[in-house]
């Protein structure tokens, strides 16, 4: 059996190739079951969660992911979430490859948020603003750029200091990027707005919003976290990943689906539809998009089959 590690997966996974593998499995499919959520006591701790995120497709692949999610890990000097991925053959059930789940995880979210703005974002959107200081940041840029003319890349965080950490490392990859103080002005002269946080209270707000602008959001994975406002939601074409994941855990459809902002019809698309067709993605150059992602294990196996392949 094949090892992995995080470099094995920088090496072996390119934003760009990974974007195009997404569109193919995507337009392809596959069996995505439920996943589990286990509850794990920690004698004198707070408890933790094991997740089980199963997929394959038949004949070929089966894939599970494996992730920990422990409160307690930062007092011990550790990650609070942890992950691993499992990928097994489909004919026979034998393991394969044991592979890095974090950084798979990291390089499948930011590709679909870029597969998705090969759709929905103007095709000469030039200048990007990261919402977010954390692990996924650099990397939603590198992938925004791997599909769009990105010439500046504008940075905004809570802490000052991370965000000009963050726009260090991508001036480090050739990005012209720079920290940004004020929020409201970034986000109004950004193309591309893109969101990864843990914000309960919207960051982004839809008046600020321009005719051309494309909204990636990708932080909220509860129905208690909103990275945009419902005026956000009311001035945009809305997408998501899978209707199915985004309409029950993102705030930032469930809520305003549950508050009447937002109909099930108004929702264009998801990344099946967009990848087959089966619905249009950005209509006009005046147009505002918006891109709710939560994360799918279809995501996961086609990135650890691209790695296998290519390590």
């Amino acid at each position: 059996m094949r090892q992995l590690s995080a470099d094995d997966l920088r090496r072996a996974l390119p934003y760009g190739a990974l974007v195009d593998r997404l569109a193919d499995d995507f337009r392809a499919g596959c069996t995505v079951p439920l996943r589990h959520h286990h509850t794990v006591e920690v004698p004198g701790g707070d408890a933790g969660t094991l997740l089980l995120m199963p997929a394959w497709q038949a004949g070929e692949h089966i894939g599970i992911k494996l992730a920990t999610v422990f409160p307690g890990n930062g007092a011990r000097g550790l990650p609070a979430v942890m992950a691993t991925y499992l990928l097994l053959d489909g004919t026979t059930g034998a393991a394969l490859a044991m592979i890095d789940g974090a950084e798979l995880t990291l390089r499948r979210t930011a590709c679909a948020s870029a597969l998705a703005a090969r759709f929905l974002a103007r095709a000469d959107s030039a200048h990007l603003l990261v919402v977010g200081t954390g692990r996924l940041a650099p990397h939603l840029a590198r992938a925004h750029a791997s599909q769009r003319p990105i010439t500046a890349v504008t940075v905004w965080g809570r802490d000052p200091d991370k965000a000009a950490a963050v726009a260090e490392d991508l001036r480090a990859d050739g990005l012209d990027a720079a920290p940004a103080a004020d929020l409201e002005a970034a986000v109004a002269g950004a193309d591309i707005v893109t969101c990864a946080t843990l914000a309960s209270d919207p960051l982004v707000h839809g008046a600020w919003l321009r005719p051309g602008q494309h909204l990636d959001l990708v932080g909220g994975f509860t129905p208690a976290m909103r990275e945009a406002d419902d005026e956000a939601v009311r001035r945009a074409r809305v997408y998501v990943d899978t209707r199915e994941g985004a309409c029950k855990e993102a705030g930032d459809i469930a809520v305003p689906l549950a508050n009447g902002v937002l109909d099930d019809d108004d929702i264009q698309g998801d990344l099946f539809d967009l990848t087959r067709g089966r619905c249009d993605g950005r209509g006009g150059n005046a147009e505002i998009t918006l891109f709710k992602s939560v994360g799918t294990a279809l995501e996961d196996l086609s990135a650890a089959r691209l790695a296998v392949e290519r390590a």
